[in-house]
């Protein structure tokens, strides 16, 4: 049976970036979208590139925005969760209430969608889930306070869910890409290797849902980096990463003495 063509999937987080690329790349491939995110105008423009695609603008802060779009929509074939906010933050920099909201979007507004949608997959023996969680959800980096604590419980919910629907006919999977070029990555002050565009990141989204697998990090050789460096000692992974941030504070520290 086909995972995409003839399906009903809804892709939470289309507006922008890898969410709006995946909804235009499974509605050319024949799955019957409905889009949602915040955004109702983003949505609308969406939707005019593709009959296939249906908006349905929702806040995935706001439970009950999600549970009005989840009885509008009844039950989908599919869910992809791909909402994501993010802001660099260093523990040094902390800012009451950023993290807070980055883990509101990333990870308790995916409870709150799936709430609406597992248990009817469960009943019926049959449906996908898909969790797009990230590369900085595999061990903790500098600069990513909330983001990357947000997207580690997400990609832990995903083996969650595989382990109690294993056999049920309902199938979980996560992918984790890398650097996606968007709005949200602009923000960034840093080189970002074999960063991605939301089309090419979307092609290979649509590869890892069609395969079956359970986990799909990309781009390689970057992922292996990540997916290898789980079991490498902490601080040799922190001084692959946090090298640069390190010499940084030492000379921010010269300089006051001086």
């Amino acid at each position: 049976m086909s995972a995409v063509a003839g399906l009903r999937w809804w892709i939470v987080g289309a507006s922008s970036g890898l969410g709006r690329a995946l909804a235009l790349e499974m509605a050319r491939a024949g799955a019957e979208v409905i889009a949602s995110a915040r955004s109702a105008d983003a949505l609308a423009a969406l939707a005019g590139e593709d009959a296939r695609i249906s908006p349905l603008p929702l806040d995935v802060t706001d439970p009950r925005s999600v549970a009005e779009a989840a009885a509008r929509i009844g039950a989908p074939d599919g869910v992809i969760y791909a909402a994501g906010a993010y802001e660099p933050m260093r523990a040094q920099d902390w800012r009451l209430g950023v993290a807070e909201a980055v883990a509101e979007v990333n990870f308790i507004g995916a409870l709150t969608v799936l709430s609406h949608v597992v248990p009817g997959m469960a009943e019926r023996g049959a449906g996908r889930v898909v969790l797009i969680g990230s590369l900085a959800g595999f061990r903790g980096l500098p600069g990513a306070i909330g983001y990357g604590a947000s997207k580690a419980a997400l990609m832990h919910l995903a083996e969650n869910l595989r382990a109690d629907l294993a056999g049920s006919g309902v199938t979980v999977q996560q992918v984790n890409p890398g650097f996606i070029r968007t709005r949200l990555t602009a923000r960034n002050d840093f080189h970002m290797p074999q960063i991605m565009t939301p089309e090419e990141a979307a092609r290979r989204t649509l590869a890892a849902i069609r395969s079956g697998r359970f986990s799909t990090s990309f781009p390689a050789p970057f992922a292996w980096l990540f997916t290898l460096g789980r079991f490498a000692p902490l601080p040799l992974f922190h001084a692959l990463f946090g090298g640069g941030a390190k010499a940084s504070g030492r000379a921010d520290r010269k300089e006051k003495k001086g």
